[in-house]
Order: C-alpha cells, then sequence, then structure tokens
C-alpha cells in the first residue's frame, strides 16, 4: 500500500482540534476538453469565467428556489460544524459544512443582495475571483452529499444541493472534475462506468454461469437483452466485474432462478449509477436515466429492480418519474423501481425462497446504511424501510448479527468516505480520514461483539471499503454486499418460485 497519514482511531467518535488548511492541498485531476465537450461543457476555463460563473449562479438561484432558501437562511448555530466525517478526520475548518456552504454564500451576498454590493467586507462577502475559485475546486470536492449535516440543520438546509451546484457552476465555465466526466462520457458511449463493451459483459456472465454450475450444479442463467422477460435487472458496474461485487450479482441471478422469475440485463442500459447528480447536471442525469427507462420498453418488462448502489437507488427513487415520466408499460402492481433487497425480502416472506443460514456461520455481520439509501430515499411500503429490509434480509441468510452505535446508523449513518465523486486516487488521503467516523464504530463493534463481516448495498462503499480498510488493519475480505450473503445461503431447485 501507499505511504499515506491515517488517523489514530480512539475508542469514540471526537471532535477534532481545527487544522487551517490542512486538506487545501489537496487537488483533483482536471477534466480536459474531450471529457468536458462531449457533455456539452467548455472544453477549458472560458475568457470570461468570473461573470459566466455569477450568470450561472442566477440561473440556478431562479431555477431552483431552495438553493436560494438554504444560502439565505442560514444563522451559523453551529449544529452541522462537527458532523461532516470529512472535518471529522482532518481538522479542516473549511469541512465544517456551514463553512463549506459560506464559500458560496459569501458569493451569493456579494453580487446579489444590497449588503453585499455596498458593504462586502461588513457581511463577509466575497468576489468570484483567483482565489475562491480555488477554493471552490478544492473545498466543494471535499464534500461527498452525503447530506449527513441536514440531518442535525434546525433548519434542514441541504448542503449537497450547494455542493451540486457549486459544482455545475465550475463545468459551466470549463472547470471539471475528470474522474466524474470521464464516467459520465462512458456511460453515454459504452453504456457503464467502467467502460466495459457488451462482448466483454457477455463474456463475464457467461463465466459466471459456470461458475455457479461448478458450485451448484444448478443452470443458472445471467441473460442479456432478453425480450420479453419479466424483470429488466439493472446493476452497477462493478458488480460485472470486480470483488466483492460479483458475489452480490450471482446472489442477484440465484434469486431469479430459486423464485422461477424471468429477468434480463440490457448491454446497453447495464449501469444502475447515475453520475449525473454528483455533478448537478439535471440533463445529464436526466440523459443517464433515459437509458434505462427505453430499455425497459423495448425488452418489453413488467418491471425493474435496482441493484446495490446507493447513489442509484436514490436517483431512481427519488427522480426517476420527474426524470423520465411515467413507466406506463410496466405492470402497476409492482412499485416502480424496485430495489433488489425489497425484491428478494418479499419473496422470502412469502415462500418463494429458502436460505440456510448455518453456510453464513463463520460471520458475525454488521451492517452500514449507505448515505444515499438512508437519508435520500425509501424502501418498501413502510417509512423506515431502508432501514428494516436490508437488515431482515441479513438476519434472515445469518445467524450473528450486531449493529453499531446508534448513533452511526440509519439516518445518522455516516459516509464511508468515498461516495459524491471523491472515488478516485488523487483524493486517497481525503478519503482514509475521512473513513475514521465509520471505523471508530466499526472498530468497536469487532472488539466487543466480535464482528468480522461489514456488509454493504452500494458499490461506492464496497470500493471504498476495500480499498481503505487495510489502512486501519482491518482485512479486505471483511467488507461484502448483502447479497452475498443471500448467495451463500440461498438454496436452489427448492422452491416452485412465487412472482
Amino acid at each position: 500500500m501507499a505511504n499515506h497519514d491515517v488517523p489514530e482511531v480512539k475508542e469514540d467518535i471526537e471532535t477534532p482540534e481545527l487544522h487551517e488548511g490542512a486538506t487545501a492541498h489537496l487537488a483533483i485531476f482536471p477534466a480536459q476538453e474531450k471529457h468536458m465537450v462531449p457533455l456539452g461543457f467548455p472544453g477549458a476555463r472560458v475568457e470570461n469565467w468570473q461573470q459566466a460563473g455569477v450568470d450561472k449562479l442566477k440561473d440556478l438561484l431562479e431555477k431552483y428556489r431552495s438553493l436560494q432558501v438554504y444560502l439565505d437562511i442560514c444563522v451559523k448555530c453551529g449544529s452541522c460544524t462537527d458532523k461532516c466525517h470529512y472535518f471529522l478526520g482532518t481538522g479542516d475548518p473549511n469541512n465544517m459544512p456551514v463553512q463549506r456552504a459560506e464559500l458560496m454564500r459569501s458569493v451569493y451576498r456579494r453580487y446579489f443582495t444590497p449588503s453585499g454590493k455596498f458593504f462586502p467586507q461588513l457581511v463577509n462577502a466575497r468576489d468570484f475571483d483567483e482565489e475562491t475559485l480555488k477554493k471552490w475546486v478544492t473545498y466543494f470536492h471535499q464534500c461527498s452529499q452525503c447530506r449527513r449535516c441536514s440531518v442535525f440543520c434546525p433548519y434542514g438546509i441541504d448542503t449537497a444541493e450547494i455542493t451540486m451546484a457549486a459544482r455545475e457552476i465550475m463545468d459551466a465555465i470549463g472547470v471539471g472534475h475528470k474522474y466524474s466526466q470521464e464516467i459520465i462520457g462512458k456511460v453515454h458511449t459504452i453504456g457503464n462506468n467502467l467502460g466495459i463493451p457488451k462482448p466483454a459483459l457477455n463474456g463475464t456472465l457467461r463465466f459466471m454461469e459456470d461458475e455457479i454450475l461448478d458450485a451448484t450444479g444448478q443452470e443458472v442463467r445471467l441473460p442479456v437483452d432478453v425480450k420479453g422477460a419479466e424483470v429488466l435487472m439493472v446493476a452497477p458496474s462493478a458488480d460485472f466485474f470486480s470483488a466483492p461485487h460479483v458475489e452480490s450479482l450471482m446472489g442477484y441471478a440465484k434469486v431469479f432462478h430459486a423464485a422461477g422469475v424471468s429477468y434480463s440485463f440490457s448491454s446497453i442500459a447495464s449501469e444502475a449509477a447515475n453520475f449525473g447528480m454528483f455533478i448537478g447536471s439535471y440533463e445529464q442525469k436526466r440523459k443517464i436515466a433515459s437509458r434505462i427507462a427505453e430499455q425497459a420498453r423495448e425488452l418489453g418488462v413488467k418491471r425493474i429492480v435496482v441493484g446495490e448502489c446507493g447513489h442509484a437507488w436514490r436517483v431512481a427513487y427519488s427522480f426517476w418519474n420527474t426524470l423520465v415520466g411515467p413507466f406506463d408499460t410496466l405492470d402497476p402492481r409492482y412499485p416502480v423501481p424496485q430495489h433488489i433487497c425489497e425484491f428478494t425480502n418479499d419473496l422470502y416472506k412469502r415462500g418463494g425462497l429458502t436460505f440456510d443460514k448455518e453456510t453464513n456461520d463463520d460471520k458475525v455481520v454488521t451492517f452500514h446504511d449507505s448515505c444515499n439509501v438512508a437519508r435520500a430515499s425509501r424502501m418498501g411500503d413502510t417509512p423506515g424501510g431502508q432501514f428494516t429490509i436490508p437488515r431482515d434480509l441479513i438476519r434472515a441468510t445469518c445467524n450473528h448479527y450486531a449493529d453499531m452505535d446508534a448513533d452511526t446508523i440509519h439516518e445518522k449513518t455516516f459516509c464511508c468516505g468515498g461516495g459524491g465523486g471523491l472515488l478516485t486516487d488523487e483524493l486517497m488521503d481525503l478519503r482514509i480520514k475521512g473513513m475514521l467516523p465509520r471505523v471508530t464504530a466499526l472498530k468497536q463493534v469487532m472488539k466487543h461483539d466480535k464482528v468480522n463481516f461489514l456488509a454493504l448495498i452500494c458499490a461506492i462503499c464496497k470500493a471504498q471499503f476495500s480499498k481503505v480498510l487495510p489502512y486501519y488493519d482491518i482485512p479486505m475480505d471483511t467488507v461484502g454486499g448483502v447479497h452475498q450473503l443471500v448467495n451463500n445461503a440461498i438454496v436452489l431447485g427448492k422452491n416452485k418460485g412465487v412472482v
């Protein structure tokens, strides 16, 4: 592993001393012309970038009433200051949610309020200049848009929306982040974040079929582009390629097989994730989501099931209806969209699946509530289903389970440290430090409850934990998906299936 500064893990999560500029040196790789222009953004910083940025902010203030409200109503009460995982891990005051948002508020006051126009120094109003832009580029890419701060804000200010707006403004003036822009480009040209072409996708699915056949003696299919299938299964592309993600993919396939439900992946819409949200672009978010709607109609499916990806589920649950309109070709008996955990848990409760819990007896499991599932969506028919359904499924497949500290789960969950478009190598120091609060809570249950498996339903969380936990002396194989547990426990050939 590379040499990084890993913070000390203490018994409890502590508020750090302030270290001004502690992470000011962390710089993202800037997007190049080849990344920006295909998405409709300038290929380089425009000549009149200051005015263009102010004009774009004006456009967003008129377009999104919530943004102006969030910029106007903060009273700097301090409720959010110690709620950000990046601040807790770095001590940099610009990673306090209130101070990060102040980077935009100061510009807003300068150009859009009378006091800021005439008495800027009295109200901390700042020009949108080189120094300000540098801080925007730095610190708005040190926010994972996890929305934990909004849970504790007495006014409900959503700092994630401010971060999204800042990134949208920077893209509009030609200052983008290579990682996010490149990924979005791959979705448009190839169909998924990882750039897996159709032949490679087909090849890896056939390989998994052989793996399952060798292990179980059952011919479990992972079909692609099958018209007339009951379900369109939309998974994060990491599920087709990376460990431990592939274990969950095989779990999905076994669920459909055991229950006798026909399904298909789509080579055109093989990606559930939607980085359009991370860069704040409604148009990119809409374009990415439209692929899925179009494929649902093309294949003639009755329902759409979304795999283990946190922000993909948020976009699907919260935005699909406005991004792509009603899915009028789907069967109205089923929710649109439906999470794979809902789908599997419902089948299990209705007798469509059988699990052998003892196959997971080598594991003492805890569950990480992924941010975009926990705080920005729901699951099932009742409030809080996004918390209960994954845990019910874990308990159905495992004999040993323990929750982490109550102040670090459910709506108060801590981010993995790699969300919001920050899962990139140049920000590894930030990712390591940002994981500190979650690692602290995890090590508590590892010590007191002998936990040795961290179950997840988010592809970014899996990638982040797999890469970063070893820096904290926690083995990489501690991490896995909820449907990895399903994959282990499901009994094939016993149920007739319940659609």
